[in-house]
């Protein structure tokens, strides 16, 4: 088992997030990091955007960008549009990426 593990994964021209969505939810929140089903740690964020048409993703992009405090247009899904487990690439340098993002997620839990 990893000791404190990070939803964070340095890869070429940014940083790669795991994300659990929950679409149609009573606010826009980010819930923390959670252990997921297979013991990878995994960031859960509601949104009240409904699943459709890419309102959920645009969404959950808003509400990161926002809380880490980077430009919206750094951010995407990299994988499971339309799944509510995905990846999102944020572009940039990777060690001030996870730097940053380690520390945001030291205030916040």
């Amino acid at each position: 088992m990893v000791l404190n593990p990070s939803p964070f994964t340095t890869s070429a021209g940014g940083v790669t997030v795991r994300v659990k969505v929950t679409p149609k939810a009573s606010s826009n929140r980010v819930d923390g990091v959670h252990a997921g089903a297979d013991g990878s740690a995994i960031l859960k964020v509601g949104v009240t955007a409904a699943p459709e048409g890419g309102k959920a993703n645009a969404a959950v992009i808003k509400l990161l960008a926002r809380e880490w405090r980077l430009p919206k247009s750094s951010i995407s899904v990299s994988a499971g549009a339309s799944d509510r487990r995905k990846a999102l690439f944020i572009e940039g340098d990777p060690q001030q990426l996870v730097q940053h993002l380690n520390q945001w997620r030291e205030i916040n839990g």
